[in-house]
């Protein structure tokens, strides 16, 4: 059993309460004996401390916060002793209401509510042996209060279990908006990158190839005693060339730095392999049909897919293999992402997948999602090989 969580303000008041609720009928039951001059009044009283010592020291110890069986352990002591005070007082009859609390707390659903029952009965069995006859009446205040416990227990669980959801996809719809702000500015980044490189290359780096060639034919045509022409010529030929490399410099230096020195099969390949060897999966990288250059924005967009769908199946599908699949087929390139996992249920999906959705679908692509429970998913994302 690990560690519970730390407690909201809500449940720590209502932990208190059930502590005083505990405390004050154990105290009412010691006091009425008294009153009553009952002769078992000294009985009750020691039975009633004890009871009362018994269940402020499990807060109290570390190992029945930590450790199921010494939480099981001491709902069994406090129980044994409250059934002693039950045999001696029907007052005893009233701490079966916050004992019902406790166990449905402490025990797992079904067993919490078979507890909860067999306390009702004991509660209603006492008191009809203490008042000498059973009546219907008698039983109505026990079995009152353990239903009224378990329909709050049950309705505050779900309604935790509820709050526990919504914090979950918040947290991850935050995170979600975040990736995709990110990608949006990254793509808007190596947009620019491409466009910045596109421009230099067609623009300036042809035009000083142009000057280039034009200065070199203008040498060749000067007489040889124009020393001055050709010579100032051949310096300026010389500067176009040393200006056209430093164009093809800046050319190559825009280019993205996630596919840097690679092409996007390679790097799929070697995600894949990362894959494989950093988690109990193998990965395999299947290549189809023949590469051919694609925009930036295409390639950056399909490797992030393919990482994503990757590292979903890692976290979440429980797969042994998964294979991803680059295709190339007339004006389209296709990723297919498929796994052997347990699958789920496309309609439940989380927004990871709305994320790669999303992208492929901002270059005018097609993103679909095939899983059912117990049956593997595929992630496929078909984009055209031209930026829209």
């Amino acid at each position: 059993m690990t560690a519970a969580p730390a407690l909201t303000p809500t449940s720590r008041v209502l932990t208190w309460c059930l502590h005083l609720l505990l405390i004050a009928l154990l105290t009412l039951a010691a006091a009425r004996a008294l009153a009553d001059g009952s002769p078992e009044a000294g009985a009750v009283v020691a039975v009633a401390v004890t009871c009362a010592v018994v269940y402020a020291a499990g807060p109290l110890l570390p190992r029945v916060r930590t450790s199921r069986r010494a939480a099981l352990w001491w709902l069994v002591a406090v129980g044994l002793v409250w059934l002693v005070l039950l045999v001696l007082t029907a007052d005893g009859v009233w701490v079966a209401f916050p004992l019902y609390f406790l166990q449905l707390h402490l025990l797992p659903r079904r067993q919490g509510l078979v507890a909860v029952i067999a306390t009702a009965l004991a509660a209603i069995t006492a008191f009809a042996a203490h008042q000498g006859s059973f009546a219907p009446a008698a039983a109505i205040g026990p079995a009152l209060g353990a239903a009224v416990a378990v329909a709050v227990v049950w309705g505050y669980q779900a309604l935790y279990r509820e709050s526990e959801r919504r914090r979950n996809l918040i947290e991850e719809l935050t995170a979600t908006r975040a990736d995709l702000a990110e990608a949006q500015h990254e793509a808007g980044v190596l947009a620019e990158r491409e466009r910045l490189a596109r421009e230099i290359h067609d623009t300036l780096a042809q035009g000083l190839s142009s000057i280039q060639l034009l200065l070199r034919a203008a040498e060749r045509t000067l007489p040889d005693t124009a020393g001055n022409a050709s010579r100032y010529v051949e310096q300026a030929r010389q500067a176009a060339a040393d200006n056209l490399a430093e164009a093809r410099r800046f050319v190559v230096a825009l280019s993205p730095p996630a596919l840097d020195d690679t092409t996007l099969a390679d790097a799929l390949a070697r995600l894949c392999a990362t894959t494989s060897s950093r988690h109990r999966i193998t990965a395999r990288f299947h290549l189809d049909g023949y590469p051919v250059p694609l925009p930036t924005a295409v390639e950056v967009a399909l490797l992030r897919i393919g990482q994503a769908a990757l590292a979903n199946t890692v976290r979440h599908a429980d797969a042994s293999t998964a294979d991803v699949t680059l295709s190339y087929r007339g004006d389209q390139v296709t990723l297919v992402v498929d796994d052997d996992g347990v699958g789920f249920d496309p309609d439940h999906s989380g927004f990871g997948l709305t994320a790669m959705r999303a992208r492929a679908e901002a270059l005018d692509g097609i993103f679909t999602v095939e899983s059912s429970p117990g049956h593997g998913t595929t992630v496929s994302t078909r984009l055209p090989k031209e930026c829209p």
